[in-house]
């Protein structure tokens, strides 16, 4: 299913998921699905501050020199039997990958997951070729069978419950006794498991994201927990890998580092359950593996953030912790962002792909409360992206009028000191008069968004600036 961005009614969509019951019964695990075993993984390690500065290096040195390292590693998959397809695109991706399939007579095609292959819409490309994707991931086949997309870039099913999937395997799996027991999370993976199973076998050609390309070795690599990832690539005669240019790392040492911070901020595991390179397609010794090793290297914009001050997003290395920390992701969900990568690195990120006119709100989801920052494993200074994604989106005057009145407003104040601080401390004086009864206020003026939800305290004493000043002198 392609999304089409409704990241401009990120306001809306937000309300509606504030009073879903299903979605908020659904999100009351996240703290110890992945909050709780993030912080126990990385206590677990002495070195895992370190090891995040490393990450960060490593990632900042690679976008630095990004160029030289997908040449080398163009010419290692060549030399390994594989081939590289460059697409500038969405669409460029789109058309290699359906040409690819077509050449073969593929009928249907297995995917492991993929946040790529959601960007560019890559399931209704097929569709409309005539061939059947099935998605293995049993986050992502869950909500294929919806007929939605992710809400999580690693749980794509977070939002659900399980009674929700239960209703669904017994909708859309009627070849199946109607009377089966699906009660229990181990009878739907059961089920599902068994279904997936034939689609694997069936498959005329795999599909597989990447983690991380190496360009020492012209190696994809993958990371799952389900297996899926294995079969996709292993059983079919095609192995098609997606994956982004900001996906490349220099050597399998760089990806050994990185590897130890990913799924400790991930799910809080000290390795994923299956850790797959992949490099080139099968050869006479092998066992098993695909007749065909094709990587498309998508761009998609992300080359126009090089240089700029968005190129520290491309560290990314998608373990969704950022999201998973977030007080306004863990309220709303992912739907809400209204595009494919939700959450502080969704709000950094979409604006640069889709742009900040139609992505205008994300980056003003925000506290600023900088969890994000504070646990992302490459230290992406996401805070700091999303202001500079405010002040563009006010530059050009796409932020509200009442918005741009307000800045105004203040500025006016803030550029005369004196003014500023007798405004300031009227209102002070003003406010605790009229709140020295409860100590706060159920509702104000032009401040109903807080107070709707929340009570406003009352002022007590006298405006910051007044306190500090008192005090420096005190120190005098």
């Amino acid at each position: 299913m392609t999304i089409h961005p409704t990241s401009a009614q990120f306001p809306a969509n937000a309300h509606k998921a504030l009073h879903d019951p299903q979605l908020q019964k659904a999100f009351n695990h996240v703290r110890s699905a992945f909050i709780d075993k993030r912080a126990k993984a990385a206590a677990a390690l002495p070195e895992f501050e370190a090891l995040r500065d490393s990450a960060r290096d490593i990632k900042a040195h690679t976008l630095k020199h990004l160029d030289v390292y997908i040449e080398a590693y163009e010419a290692k998959v060549r030399e390994a039997g594989g081939t590289v397809h460059f697409a500038r695109d969405a669409a460029e991706a789109r058309a290699a990958i359906v040409e690819i399939c077509r050449a073969r007579g593929a009928r249907t095609v297995t995917k492991g997951k993929s946040m790529v292959s959601e960007e560019i819409g890559l399931n209704d490309a097929l569709h409309a070729a005539g061939i059947e994707p099935v998605e293995t991931d049993l986050g992502e086949y869950i909500i294929q069978l919806r007929g939605e997309v992710p809400s999580h870039i690693i749980a794509p099913a977070v939002h659900l419950t399980k009674e929700q999937v239960e209703a669904d395997f017994r909708r859309l799996h009627l070849h199946l006794h109607p009377d089966r027991d699906l009660s229990d999370a181990q009878l739907l993976l059961t089920e599902a498991r068994a279904i997936l199973r034939e689609r694997f076998l069936a498959a005329d050609i795999g599909i597989t994201g990447a983690n991380f390309l190496i360009a020492e070795t012209g190696t994809s690599v993958i990371v799952t927990n389900e297996g899926n990832g294995d079969l996709t690539q292993i059983l079919p005669k095609v192995h098609i890998v997606l994956a982004a240019i900001d996906k490349l790392v220099p050597t399998r040492n760089d990806v050994a580092q990185l590897l130890r911070v990913l799924a400790r901020s991930a799910t809080g595991q000290e390795m994923s359950v299956y850790t797959t390179f992949s490099t080139g397609p099968r050869r006479a010794e092998d066992p098993d593996g695909p007749e065909e090793y094709h990587v498309i290297l998508l761009d998609n914009g992300r080359s126009t953030m090089l240089g700029t001050e968005f190129e520290d997003m491309l560290r990314c290395i998608r373990c969704g912790a950022c999201m998973n920390h977030c007080p306004v992701y863990q309220a709303v969900g992912g739907h809400a962002y209204g595009w494919i990568y939700p959450g502080p690195m969704g709000a950094v990120l979409t604006p640069s792909l889709i742009g900040i006119d139609k992505a205008g709100h994300l980056p003003n989801a925000s506290t600023f409360c900088g969890r994000c920052e504070a646990v992302c494993p490459v230290r992406i200074p996401l805070p700091r992206m999303m202001r500079n994604w405010r002040e563009k989106e006010f530059e050009r005057h796409l932020s509200p009028a009442p918005v741009r009145n307000g800045l105004k407003l203040w500025a006016f104040f803030a550029e005369r000191p004196a003014l500023y601080r007798a405004a300031t401390g009227l209102a002070m004086r003003a406010m605790a008069l009229a709140g020295r009864t409860k100590g706060r206020f159920t509702s104000l003026p032009l401040a109903g968004g807080w107070t709707a939800w929340r009570d406003m305290p009352a002022p007590q004493g006298a405006t910051f600036q007044a306190q500090w000043k008192a005090r420096r002198r005190g120190h005098r």
